[in-house]
């Protein structure tokens, strides 16, 4: 076992789960083989954590919030976990409430347990290998993930993927984000670049539509507190927003501050899509450090493909075929003032 790694728990099967803490550029991130968690993330000068998470490896085995997790085969909702490639139609674990497939099926890569490739004092890289047939998902995907603290508060995370065989692919990383140690982020402020958001149905499911957010509650254009979600005609977000139409070289999308603290949060990305979710059906959880988290304890900022992208064809790509190589890289850039 290497520098800044130790046993943080056994799985049933009796398979040790590592932790590996790794610092650099002002932040200390503690990071986990199960699920290529991040379990912890500091900022230094700042007391509280920046994630929601758990002290102990218990309560990610009972408790599937996803809290730093790395969400996938593919990430976010798969309508009645159906889809077509290549006139073969394919079947999914419709593990959300029996009618949607979600983050990769109860099992997906959040749920396993990956390998330490390498690491360093200000990085680490984890690999998985997601076999054909788990899920449902057609052919044998290889998987890396890196997370690097890459200097001035910036937590650089990475993924990479192969597969044998075309299959939809789309992965994120699934932190529940707080600025200020507070009980929830009503007094945060967003802004995001996005002139379109994607309508959902009571599913959570877009409806194709790719609307303007002119004039509706998803104009964060410019600072928004999202206290405005508990006033009246509020709105609950866990919806994504439209950046582009495709991959393309990492450039700034979202920014969060916490007037309360000081600190700051941007999002610089290669992803076409920002899926924010604000924590809505969070369950009243001990996390870190005896903290209670509740809903709205933490908001999500994941970076991806535009959600039931597979069958959607003005949507972005989804599919990964092989011979090609899937790269996604995003920034979550911490400050200060």
């Amino acid at each position: 076992m290497g520098t800044g790694q130790e046993i943080f728990g056994r799985l049933g099967s009796g398979e040790v789960v590592e932790r590996v803490t790794i610092r650099g550029g002002g932040l200390t991130a503690k990071v986990l083989t199960f699920g290529a968690i991040i379990q912890d993330l500091r900022l230094d000068g700042h007391d509280a954590p920046l994630v929601l998470g758990f002290d102990d490896l218990a309560s990610y085995l009972t408790h599937i919030t996803y809290f730093g997790a790395s969400a996938g085969r593919c990430a976010n909702r798969i309508a009645g976990g159906r889809f077509t490639i290549d006139g073969a139609d394919y079947q999914l674990e419709c593990n959300e409430r029996g009618v949607n497939h979600l983050h990769g099926g109860h099992d997906g890569i959040s749920q396993q347990n990956w390998r330490i490739a390498e690491s360093g004092t200000d990085f680490v890289t984890l690999t998985l290998t997601d076999p054909a047939g788990r899920a449902g998902y057609p052919g044998t995907c290889a998987i890396a993930c890196t997370y690097a603290l890459s200097g001035n508060g910036t937590l650089s995370v990475t993924y990479e993927a192969t597969t044998d065989a075309p299959t939809p692919v789309n992965l994120c990383q699934h932190s529940y984000f707080i600025l200020d140690g507070g009980e929830d982020i009503f007094d945060h402020e967003i802004r995001i670049k996005a002139e379109h958001y994607l309508p959902v149905d009571d599913n959570l499911i877009p409806t194709g539509e790719i609307r303007p957010v002119s004039g509706t509650p998803f104009d964060l254009r410019h600072w928004t507190p999202l206290r405005r979600q508990i006033e009246a005609g509020g709105v609950v977000f866990d919806h994504n927003f439209c950046l582009s139409d495709g991959r393309e070289a990492p450039r700034l999308v979202a920014e969060v501050r916490s007037p309360a603290s000081g600190l700051s949060l941007q999002v610089v990305t290669t992803e076409p899509g920002l899926q924010l979710y604000t924590g809505a059906y969070i369950q009243p959880l001990e996390g870190l450090e005896g903290r209670r988290y509740d809903a709205f304890s933490g908001l999500c900022l994941e970076t991806q493909i535009w959600p039931d992208a597979i069958n959607h064809s003005a949507f972005p790509n989804a599919i990964l075929h092989p011979g090609q190589t899937l790269r996604q890289k995003t920034d979550y850039v911490f400050g200060k003032g």
